[in-house]
């Protein structure tokens, strides 16, 4: 019995003891001292510390997300149709998915990146781009939508992608070599003829608004990811690129033959002066550029024609290259913008290059060769440190401003955290599963936010209830404000993030917009008023000038329209206070619903095919009497002659 009470009594003290170490640790390490759920729990009524803002990949939208809860605010509609807000299907934003070829509905949207003033974020704009028809986008952050989309001529697969610390350029490379310009062409003959422009989008500092500037035309490799020089390194910017063998069939074989690949190191100051004082050429291109009025919830597209190109030879000292193992995918700058972190997927090492000694060497013309008239710099006489050992498939580095990097790696499905000072490895934490890209809110600046770091995964496997094929990605929140990782939430991501950007929410959320004024609005049918509700025809057209406000349509019973008509609904929401939308819907329209903002006008078509008498209704609870807000429109034969004629309440 005695020998049961000793064994019992040291099974408790064990329990004590590792429960008081766990305690101890969380102090030492945690970002509070309290457990995972309590860090990330945020109450009823309160906000999140930051914002996220979260690619879709092949959704071709953007997702905002509340750090640390993981909590789903919004998702914006960019490169693709969104039947929930209308977007892409009512007539006010249908222009922003032209292109050059035509209405294009999906988009596969990459990157983001948030708006800077001296390398720090500032929380102006979002911005992003699209990989299968290359475009970017702004966001404006002052209303969460989407204001402008401008095509990228004379590119593929844009995919590499920077904006530069002081917001002047939006960079954009092709991740796909074609002819330039475009040509009939042997896919056999690509190597020397194909070409990957780099594009350097100029964009207006008080408005956000894009312009095209200027194209590089690099030599036909595939450009990966891109990141601005910041700090020391303001006015350059480097891209990876792979496939420096050129080849065009099998490239998982084909494209791995070479030792190393490059960096490009460009200065993007030195191309700017050259242009500005007349240097390049214009080469023929169509684009389309598309610009979205908030007053007045309509946009416009406009066909550009011709781009500035810039043959990076008749620029010297402008343009070299890195020689970089393998494959690289990742191209990070640190805060002091001395370091460039390349990942090379095949190698088994991380590579840092040092901005100084790149700047000693290009003043030496310490050069290995030239790759089609572009100084290759000598690889030892660039290279920072190695980090020895770090993990399989590095990807992507985010910075937390202490001094350490974090690098995700795919194959040993893993967060890896490195000293920049020494190169050693300080601390690794598993991921789930195969992750790819990370973020720190502002790693990607001079001033990060070291507190969080989000893992995106590429696998989900067992981290939620089983859905089916395709479950959705599972992000990971890490705290990183000790000294070891601690993982503190799983949380899904929609669609497929390839890159995140984070901010601090008290740098957005009081500039956010409450109030939209009606006589704001600019938009050309817009009604401010119940008075001024009417029912117009022109021909086989019909206008239906309507508003609407809690809880009722004005006109809400309509006679006279025809089968075979096209009747243009023109819905005003009276209401001003920003969480007060309100939503449109008519049976048999060929297209989604309105979800028409406080203060706004929008349109839709619908084109009425069978004779009697249709409901149109709100589709967003707007009070009590939400089911009450609904009416009637009448549908007579073709060919009939029935009096136009609406009301309210028989008046």
């Amino acid at each position: 019995m005695k020998k049961i009470n000793s064994i019992l009594s040291l099974l408790v003290l064990v329990v004590i003891m590792i429960g008081c170490g766990g305690d101890g640790d969380r102090k030492k390490s945690g970002a509070m001292a309290t457990n995972a759920a309590e860090r990330v729990y945020v109450a009823p009524g309160e906000h999140d510390e930051f914002y996220g803002f979260f690619s879709g990949g092949f959704s071709g939208q953007m997702s905002v997300y509340g750090l640390p809860s993981g909590r789903l605010l919004k998702v914006m509609p960019v490169f693709s149709q969104d039947a929930e807000k209308g977007y892409g299907y009512n007539e006010g934003t249908k222009p922003m998915l032209n292109t050059s070829y035509g209405f294009i509905p999906w988009g596969d949207l990459h990157h983001v990146d948030i708006s800077q003033t001296n390398g720090e974020l500032d929380g102006r704009w979002v911005f992003t781009h699209e990989n299968n028809t290359p475009r970017v986008a702004r966001i404006d952050l002052n209303t969460f939508e989407t204001g402008e989309i401008l095509e990228i001529p004379n590119s593929a697969g844009n995919h590499s992608f920077a904006i530069t610390e002081n917001t002047e350029y939006l960079i954009a490379g092709t991740r796909f070599a074609i002819p330039s310009p475009q040509r009939d062409m042997s896919i056999e003959d690509m190597k020397g003829n194909f070409k990957g422009p780099l594009t350097f989008v100029k964009i207006d500092q008080e408005t956000g608004g894009m312009e095209l500037a200027f194209q590089v035309i690099m030599p036909g490799f595939n450009f990966d990811l891109a990141h601005p020089g910041r700090s020391a390194s303001h006015g350059w910017m480097f891209a990876t690129t792979y496939n420096s063998e050129e080849a065009n069939t099998l490239l998982e074989v084909n494209a791995s033959q070479n030792d190393k690949d490059f960096i490009v190191a460009l200065n993007w100051k030195k191309i700017e002066e050259y242009v500005k004082n007349g240097g390049g050429t214009m080469m023929d291109a169509e684009y389309a550029h598309n610009v979205y009025n908030h007053n007045s919830s309509t946009a416009t597209s406009t066909m550009k024609k011709g781009v500035k190109t810039v043959d990076p030879k008749d620029i010297p000292g402008a343009v070299f290259f890195m020689p970089i193992p393998k494959s690289p995918h990742g191209c990070d700058v640190d805060p002091t913008g001395e370091y460039i972190v390349g990942s090379g997927k095949l190698a088994a090492e991380l590579t840092v290059f040092s901005f100084s000694k790149m700047i000693k060497a290009i003043e030496d013309k310490n050069y290995d060769g030239d790759a089609y008239g572009i100084p290759i710099l000598k690889y030892e006489d660039i290279l920072g440190g190695i980090v020895k050992q770090p993990g399989l498939g590095p990807l992507h580095t985010e910075f937390d401003g202490k001094g350490n990097a974090y690098t995700t790696f795919f194959i040993s499905s893993e967060v890896v955290k490195w000293s920049l000072k020494d190169y050693q490895v300080i601390d690794r934490k598993p991921t789930y599963y195969s992750v790819g890209h990370l973020m720190i809110p502002g790693g990607n600046s001079r001033k990060p936010f070291g507190k969080y770091l989000v893992a995106m995964n590429k696998i989900t496997k067992d981290r939620y209830l089983p859905t089916g094929p395709e479950m959705n990605h599972s992000a990971q929140l890490y705290d990183i404000s000790g000294d070891k990782m601690e993982l503190l939430l799983d949380f899904p991501t929609i669609g497929e993030p390839h890159y995140a950007a984070g901010i601090p929410a008290d740098l957005i959320k009081q500039n956010s917009k409450k109030i939209y004024r009606l006589d704001e609005n600019e938009h050309e049918h817009a009604v401010r008023n119940e008075s001024e509700t009417r029912v117009e025809r022109k021909g086989n057209e019909v206008h239906v000038y309507m508003t609407m406000i809690r809880s009722h349509f004005a006109p809400d019973n309509i006679e006279g329209i025809k089968v075979g008509d096209k009747v243009y609904f023109h819905v005003t929401n009276l209401e001003q206070d920003f969480d007060v939308p309100h939503g449109f819907a008519m049976i048999g329209a060929n297209t989604a619903e309105l979800l028409i903002m406080p203060g706004a006008t929008k349109t839709m078509l619908w084109e009425p095919k069978r004779i009697g008498v249709y409901p149109l209704y709100c589709t967003d609870f707007c009070s009590a009497l939400h089911q009450e807000m609904q009416g009637y429109v009448r549908v007579s034969p073709a060919g009939s002659n029935p009096e136009l004629k609406w009301s309210l309440d028989g008046d």
